[in-house]
């Protein structure tokens, strides 16, 4: 699958979609949510509830984000495959955030969420025919095809990934 052009998606996904690297999208997301999934298991309970400054996330609020996220850009891809043609909701991240209740959860329950939800991801994603790839709909207001959906989830966990290393201290 080639790489999305910027007319596939909104501008502000496109630094996403230039982190990840070229060759298989579904290949790399597999890959990627393995090693992701690997790294955090090393993080400790006390880590996650840490956050590198007042009014920042903790790790275990970064991580049910980026569930949250690519269970989002899914549902996108899921109706805009199946030809839905109405504007899909907007995805406020800071408000999903608020109600997400990752404080009272243990980080390897999420952690287990995440390659549950990656799984289902690659999955969702190869079980789309070539007319699939091709659609485009509407989220936010905003033009997005189905082909663009795999790399902007997986360049948003890169995006995160490097936050986690450069201001958390993970990996």
């Amino acid at each position: 699958m080639r790489r999305p052009d910027p007319d596939d998606h909104p501008a502000s996904f496109q630094p996403y979609v230039d982190r990840v690297p070229d060759g298989d999208v579904l290949r790399h997301l597999g890959a990627q949510g393995r090693a992701t999934a690997a790294l955090l298991a090393t993080v400790d309970e006390a880590r996650g509830a840490f956050a590198y400054a007042p009014g920042k996330w903790s790790v275990k609020r970064l991580l049910q984000h980026l569930v949250d996220g690519e269970r989002m850009f899914c549902y996108r891809a899921l109706c805009i495959a199946r030809g839905f043609a109405g504007n899909l909701p907007p995805f406020d991240e800071d408000a999903y955030a608020a109600n997400d209740g990752s404080d009272g959860r243990r980080l390897a329950d999420i952690v287990a969420e995440f390659a549950a939800v990656r799984a289902a991801t690659v999955l969702l994603f190869g079980g789309f025919d070539g007319a699939a790839w091709q659609r485009r709909g509407t989220a936010n207001g905003k033009a997005v095809a189905v082909r663009s959906l795999p790399w902007i989830v997986a360049g948003h966990e890169l995006h995160h990934l490097a936050v986690l290393r450069e201001r958390y201290g993970v990996g």
